[in-house]
């Protein structure tokens, strides 16, 4: 057993520009002891070196490299490979609010819960920025999701999600687009029966950077794990 109890897992592609206030913000904000895994594609990525700053002052950043290119499979790798009990995915461009990091945390170990969901469409929420599409497509798709689906988040295209082990280790993950990844865990978890939960999050659109989010290419990548969810709703009813 890890002595950090908390994997927090970050796909990294050339953010060399938002890395060192990402690691800044985690250090100052986060309490649960954590280690960060930063899985990256290649040598030359230029968050490699800020990175390894981090490093040399003593904290607890593992580089991992990424067997294949991709975020999903970067994803993967970090989920797979992290050995703390409790594995958190979030971004490297200062999107999500870490302070939630504890509160997450929090409902695994006092609550029970197996998945807990950053929400940032329910009562306390908000997106910030971002492309119109984007926010709408994934507003309209938590919001069915829920009402119909019966999924206990508003919010299941989020990738801002802390897993239990035990969830990651349950299921073979099928992803191969990009951050449908989430999506696919939480109606597989749903579906087996796992406690899963949601806490309101504030996030914001990148200030730096290039966002690695491929709206056309994913679409159908996120409509095979809604069409997933939704026939199991169909079929426990």
């Amino acid at each position: 057993m890890s002595a950090h109890p908390l994997a927090i897992i970050i796909p990294v592609y050339n953010e060399g520009q938002n890395i060192g206030t990402v690691l800044t913000a985690i250090n100052e904000k986060v309490s649960t002891a954590h280690r960060i895994y930063l899985v990256y594609d290649f040598d030359e990525d230029d968050t490699l070196p800020p990175a390894m700053e981090f490093i040399k002052l003593g904290h607890p950043v593992i580089l991992l490299k990424n067997p294949e290119r991709g975020v999903v499979s970067a994803i993967k790798t970090g989920l797979k490979t992290a050995t703390e009990d409790c594995r958190l995915v979030t971004m490297a461009d200062m999107s999500d609010d870490y302070d939630d990091v504890d509160k997450m945390y929090k409902l695994i170990v006092e609550d029970g819960c197996d998945i807990v969901c950053g929400s940032r469409y329910v009562r306390g929420g908000r997106q910030v920025g971002g492309p119109f599409i984007k926010k709408n497509m994934s507003r309209a798709a938590g919001l069915s999701l829920k009402l119909i689906a019966g999924l206990p988040t508003h919010d299941a295209t989020n990738s801002y999600k802390l897993y239990r082990k035990k969830v990651i280790d349950t299921f073979e993950i099928e992803s191969d687009g990009g951050f449908e990844i989430g999506l696919e865990l939480v109606v597989k978890a749903h579906a087996a029966g796992f406690k899963i939960a949601e806490i309101p999050t504030i996030w914001h659109d990148r200030a730096k950077g290039e966002s690695r989010f491929k709206i056309i290419k994913w679409s159908p990548k996120y409509l095979k794990w809604y069409l997933y969810a939704m026939k199991n709703a169909i079929n426990r009813s």
